[in-house]
């Protein structure tokens, strides 16, 4: 059985490897990935460390950071409402 699951794995590894190659996505999309989980943790530091809004203080954990790297500036805006209503 764990033949056929390695087998399975290595045939998958193959074939991702060759949509990499073939459509020459290349690893851009990793910079920009990069780019906006580091803009997402530095939305989420300002409203912190701001002092504009001293009760919402917003954890940087991956659900708060996946939040605002999915919706943007406005996931920074929902997990502050988020925070101030459930208070």
């Amino acid at each position: 059985m764990k033949i056929v699951l390695i087998g399975v794995l290595a045939v998958s590894l193959l074939l991702l490897l060759y949509i990499l190659i073939s459509k020459k996505l290349g690893f851009a999309w990793l910079t920009r990935l990069g780019l906006h989980v580091v803009l997402a943790a530095l939305g989420i530091y300002v409203v912190n460390f701001s002092g504009l809004l001293t009760e919402a203080y917003i954890p940087l954990n991956p659900v708060t950071m996946s939040t605002v790297l999915v919706l943007g500036l406005p996931g920074v805006a929902l997990l502050i409402g988020l925070k101030l209503t459930m208070i």
